[in-house]
This record gives C-alpha cells, sequence and structure tokens, in this order.
C-alpha cells in the first residue's frame, strides 16, 4: 500500500496510531528479511529498516533499541515505543 515509510507519514487519512501499526508491522516483516539475508539467503540489504525506525520516531519519539525481544530478527517490542504526547 506505502511504497516509503514517509509516505506512511505524509498520509492524512490514517491517524497516529494507524501510522505507527503499519510501521511496526513493516519493522518486523524487514527485520525478518535481515535474518533470511544473514543466514545465507539470497538478497541485499536496503537501508529501509532505519527508515522504518526513524518514521516510527518521528511518531512515538526515541525508541529503545537497547531492550530487544529474544529472538534473531530482533523486531520493537511495544514497550520500546514510548508514546508521545
Amino acid at each position: 500500500m506505502f511504497e516509503t515509510p514517509e509516505a506512511v507519514l505524509e498520509a492524512d487519512d490514517l491517524d497516529r496510531e494507524q501510522k505507527i501499526e503499519i510501521l511496526r508491522r513493516w519493522e518486523y516483516n524487514v527485520s525478518e528479511e535481515d535474518v533470511a539475508l544473514e543466514e545465507g539467503m539470497p538478497g541485499e540489504e536496503s537501508g529501509l529498516l532505519r527508515r522504518i525506525l526513524i518514521a516510527l520516531g518521528t511518531l512515538v519519539g526515541p525508541i529503545d533499541v537497547s531492550h530487544t525481544p529474544p529472538s534473531k530478527q530482533h523486531g520493537l517490542p511495544r514497550s520500546s515505543l514510548k508514546k508521545g504526547d
């Protein structure tokens, strides 16, 4: 539906919570792809994960990436996304 994380931020028809959920799901999917690359699957890193995290940070403020779940893909737990005012 969206070509870039920045397009999610610019979507006027979505509220803040919807944008956060879209970016969180996208972050998880890209993290899964990064794990596949680490394990030798063909493909290239795109820098998309960084852009998604920047977009999320725009919506929620600083992201606590020091506390990740015990999984290979290190997807962000909801607790690492601090709610903005």
